[in-house]
């Protein structure tokens, strides 16, 4: 991975986290289940993007990091559906 793939990789990462930690501190206000989930989902989005930088893989595309993506999608779109039917 060149120098600059790795800067943006860990760029990503800390926009990630940055947003968990946002949801995070709505979530610890408002103790709604949107934002804990929405927190979930962006640290597992910051953990595909960390193991790119720490460790050679040859294509993101591989299927552990697909899995942990779609998992995190997948929990965002079941937030939204959830607050939706609650509301």
């Amino acid at each position: 991975m060149s120098t600059f793939h790795a800067f943006l990789a860990g760029a990503s990462t800390m926009g990630f986290l940055a947003a968990a930690a946002f949801f995070a501190r709505f979530w610890t206000e408002t103790r709604d289940r949107l934002f804990v989930l929405f927190a979930v989902a962006f640290a597992f989005l910051a953990l595909t993007r960390a193991p790119l930088v720490l460790y050679p893989v040859e294509r993101e595309s591989q299927p552990y990091v697909y899995l942990v993506r779609l998992f995190s999608f997948v929990l965002i779109a079941y937030a939204v559906i959830d607050k939706n039917r609650r509301g």
